[in-house]
């Protein structure tokens, strides 16, 4: 599938995903998918936003090479990630903290009666997950990652949780 129909259709997809959990703004940058770089333009494009917005609490994708062991993460995420870091790090007011969503992460929020919406909001990339595993049905799929990523935790009381780890904190020193 050409770029440019590839762009069009994943925009779809993810505004179909994004209303079912409740999103009404959505933006979309136009960097290219499958080849985002953690480049000077994607780092101010996010520093923009978060000076924009100016969310006590700013939460990325993880940037480790692994989501969990021996499955490896996407590229985009990583430099995306990486993106983030370094603009909250140029930041003259950052958000308070800013955490990087990871199962099994040091924090964690509990996401009991939240799991069938998840599911139905990621199987709405319906044509992105069949095409990254035709043998499987989307809903499958979708279901498969989200108990991937929001596992039963023994800290939550055996309740399903998505982890988070940490990754910047405001200076005490900063307003």
């Amino acid at each position: 599938m050409p770029p440019e129909q590839t762009a069009r259709l994943r925009e779809a997809e993810q505004r179909r995903a994004a209303a079912i959990v409740g999103v009404r703004d959505l933006e979309f940058w136009d960097f290219p998918d499958g080849n985002l770089r953690n480049s000077p333009e994607l780092r101010q494009k996010i520093a923009d936003a978060l000076a924009d917005l100016k969310p006590d609490v700013a939460l990325t994708v993880y940037g480790g090479p692994e989501i969990t062991p021996g499955i490896p993460n996407q590229r985009d995420h990583m430099e995306f990630a990486a993106a983030v870091l370094a603009a909250y790090a140029d930041l003259r007011d950052p958000p308070r903290w800013l955490f990087s969503a990871k199962p099994g992460g040091t924090h964690a929020e509990t996401v009991e009666g939240f799991i069938d919406v998840a599911v139905e909001s990621l199987a709405a990339h319906e044509r992105y997950l069949s095409v990254l595993d035709p043998d499987t049905p989307v809903m499958m799929q979708a279901r498969r990652v989200v108990e991937m990523t929001a596992p039963a935790r023994a800290d939550c009381d055996g309740r399903r949780a998505a982890g988070f780890v940490l990754e910047r904190r405001r200076s005490p020193h900063r307003p």
